[in-house]
């Protein structure tokens, strides 16, 4: 009960005074308040969430489950469950995703492309029986 992290837990700041040169990796919950030169990208097949504030900019790929932007983004972005487009989100390059929120006011400059999730296949609830032909 008390070690359970939700969803939208912020684990790591990076505040608005700080500017960061190279990639960061992150597990759990990052917001950015500042500078980034280089790719953002969680630890794949974790649970994990981005914010990116206002005033924040990010130069590189973005790679991350749940995603807020109200911030600049300038490289490609990969979402693998929500995106929120925020009013003051900019966006400049290539945005994939499996769920949208986008608010008026928002800007993507580049292509968005819905990433389709696999349905399982139907299934038949009823055996199917061998005709029998004597």
């Amino acid at each position: 009960m008390f070690g359970r992290k939700t969803k939208s837990t912020i684990d790591s700041l990076i505040g608005a005074e700080t500017s960061i040169s190279g990639n960061v990796h992150f597990k759990g919950g990052l917001r950015i308040d500042g500078c980034v030169k280089g790719d953002v990208i969680a630890e794949a097949d974790e649970t994990s969430m981005l914010v990116i504030s206002e005033h924040a900019r990010v130069e590189g790929e973005v790679r991350v489950a749940h995603l807020l932007v109200n911030g600049e983004i300038v490289g490609p972005v990969f979402s693998s469950e929500l995106l929120e487009l925020q009013p003051k989100a900019r966006i400049t390059g290539d945005v994939y995703y499996k769920a949208l929120e986008m608010h008026g006011g928002a800007v993507v400059s580049g292509k968005l492309t819905h990433e389709a999730t696999e349905e399982p296949l139907l299934k038949l609830a009823v055996p199917v029986l061998a005709a029998n032909n004597t």
